[in-house]
């Protein structure tokens, strides 16, 4: 009987969904687990898992007193109850030969603890808290979907050569515009103070000669300038950021991927983000030469020097931003370590 990988999905945005549909459409055998994966997982097997978020919202670190190595483990919680019963009742039926963890520091425990070798999804920053080096070291290897070049400069070596470097994961959708579009793209998440439509409608006025475009979610002022349009959320973001003269948006994992695949000149605004994921990124990326880098808000007057800086700057690509193989470079090391796991075990029975 063929025994399957599984891959947890963290619930919190979009992105480790995203990546786990790249991956396991990639892969052979694999089993999704989460929580909101019904009809969103395409035609992959999946475990849709009860939510364990807080009525008081969900930051990924509670407030109660818990053991040093977790980071989210509060009392008396029963959709924690059901979902930790469902992932070991699957465990035990299933015998995964190897877990992906995307990301959650208990889950790695857990599948620890049922005796199953994991693969801990390591993100940007500074994640060197004592949850986090605890799921490094009980990991069998790390996955960092991101260029090693983007790697923080305070991650301990043994974490640097226990991790396998995957960028590209997540495939900007393919353009099927013309060569390009003469528009500065500004491409917007959730919140923050780069969803205030009142500040573009400044940087336009101040830069008349250049067409801007925002797409995400942005507050619309009610004096537009002819130059600036809004298009709210859009089912071609990746195309979009393809055909665009430059892109301004913040560091976060969606559009830092999406911007390197198409190789655009990127002004990039990081936003506060736990474990300074987003300004350990953009920091990186602004000493390889791969993007403009603005940690405060820019003045009205600076965007044309910026947007000009920009388009400068990415005349020389940097070589270590150069994407390498994508979901199935990935699913196939997941695939040998697979099968060399096995291969030991088996000898050792």
């Amino acid at each position: 009987m063929s025994r399957p990988i599984g891959y947890y999905v963290h619930h919190h945005g979009d992105g480790h969904r995203q990546r786990a549909m790249a991956i396991g459409q990639a892969l052979q055998d694999v089993v999704l687990l989460g929580t909101g994966l019904a009809g969103r997982a395409g035609d992959l097997p999946c475990v849709d898992l009860p939510d364990d978020r807080l009525e008081d919202g969900f930051t990924g670190i509670d407030r109660t007193d818990r053991p040093a190595s977790l980071h989210y483990a509060p009392l008396d919680h029963e959709d924690i109850r059901q979902r930790t019963a469902m992932m070991s009742a699957w465990i035990a039926q299933a015998r995964p030969c190897l877990i992906v963890v995307d990301v959650s520091v208990e889950v790695g425990m857990l599948a620890r603890l049922a005796s199953v070798p994991t693969v801990y999804v390591r993100l940007n920053g500074r994640r060197l808290d004592t949850p986090h080096l605890d799921a490094f070291r009980g990991a069998k290897a790390l996955l960092a979907p991101f260029h090693e070049a983007l790697d923080d400069d305070e991650v301990p070596a043994w974490v640097r050569e226990k991790t396998f470097y995957a960028p590209g994961i997540v495939r900007a959708a393919p353009s099927d515009a013309g060569p390009g579009e003469d528009v500065v793209l500004i491409v917007l998440g959730r919140g923050g103070d780069m969803s205030d439509g009142g500040r573009w409608a400044e940087v336009a006025r101040a830069t008349p000669g250049v067409r801007f475009r925002v797409i995400g979610p942005c507050t619309v002022p009610a004096s537009l300038p002819a130059n600036l349009e809004f298009r709210g959320w859009v089912d071609d973001a990746g195309s979009q950021i393809a055909n665009a003269r430059v892109v301004i948006g913040a560091a976060g994992d969606g559009v830092v991927s999406a911007v390197l695949s198409a190789r655009r000149p990127f002004i990039c605004l990081p936003e506060p983000r736990p474990f300074d994921e987003q300004v350990s990124k953009a920091r990186r990326l602004a000493a390889v030469g791969g993007a403009i880098v603005r940690y405060t808000w820019p003045q009205p007057e600076e965007w044309p020097a910026l947007i000009d800086e920009a388009t400068q700057q990415a005349g020389c690509w940097p070589g270590c931003l150069t994407m390498e193989g994508g979901p199935d470079r990935a699913a196939r090391w997941l695939e040998d370590l697979t099968q060399r796991s096995c291969t030991l075990r088996n000898r050792s029975a």
